[in-house]
């Protein structure tokens, strides 16, 4: 199901391609002072073919790119990480922005999108996001995305050389809808 896409107000978000490698590799070498220590997206071709691999026509993943509306450049990428359905249906959530883009809410409008697909054609009920307690920028990009910090993983993820600990972050389609209702229940009328 990787023929996904979806537009917002000033962002995009579409399949990560192999076409992506020239503006991906150059996107990321330029955020690596951005990226280190929490992210090392490839940052040469044979480091992209691999990562796009396990990405492109993956049963269990979904990758994404963040394009600006603007200018088209990539903004950053989201990945849909060890999809479960059955009774679970449940996936874990990867991503990085890149240096142009960092804190201008591109991000923040491309989660959304994500979680949208997520929620809707591929009928996952739950996304997670472990994220390294340090990571400030990734761990409020989750807050502002209306998820709840579940709790902590001691060593969970190997990581540049090392088991690293993590912050575990959830939402549910039933919390993301309550968060929706609140929203526009709190928004003037008239």
């Amino acid at each position: 199901m990787n023929d996904l896409a979806a537009e917002g107000t000033r962002v995009a978000i579409r399949p990560l391609t192999l076409d992506d490698c020239d503006e991906f590799i150059a996107r990321a070498r330029e955020s690596r002072d951005l990226h280190h220590p929490w992210l090392y997206p490839p940052t040469d071709t044979a480091a992209f073919a691999t990562y796009a691999d396990r990405l492109i026509d993956a049963p269990d993943r979904h990758g994404f790119v963040v394009c600006d509306r603007d200018t088209g450049a990539l903004a950053g990428y989201i990945s849909i990480n060890n999809v479960v359905h059955g009774a679970f249906r449940c996936g874990a959530l990867g991503y990085g922005a890149f240096r142009h883009a960092a804190g201008r809410g591109l991000m923040s409008e491309g989660l959304a999108l994500v979680v949208d697909l997520a929620f809707g054609p591929l009928g996952l009920h739950r996304l997670e996001i472990n994220a390294q307690p340090g990571n400030t920028a990734s761990i409020a990009l989750a807050r502002r995305a209306g998820f709840r910090l579940e709790g902590f993983s001691p060593e969970f993820l190997f990581i540049d050389g090392a088991w690293r600990d993590h912050e575990r972050w959830a939402l549910t389609t039933q919390m993301r809808d309550r968060r929706r209702l609140s929203e526009r229940s709190d928004r003037p009328s008239g």
